[in-house]
């Protein structure tokens, strides 16, 4: 059975799987039809709808108060 005769690197292990297509992909990502957020598919949004619906009573987001 075949061995290596040196240790690889991390570098060129690395280089090595990102030739070979292992890197991940961009999330996939909807537009809320409530507030028009950029989600992820299938999870509740910010505003508290799923689907067109409302799951979730709406939160309100806080700004900072200015000094």
């Amino acid at each position: 059975m075949a061995t290596p005769k040196k240790k690889v690197s991390r570098s060129r292990r690395n280089m090595r799987r990102f030739a070979a297509g292992n890197q991940l992909d961009k999330p996939t990502t909807t537009t809320c039809p409530a507030c028009s957020e950029p989600t992820r598919p299938h999870r509740i949004c910010n505003c508290g709808f799923y689907a067109g619906k409302a799951v979730l009573p709406a939160r309100h987001v806080e700004e900072p108060a200015q000094k």
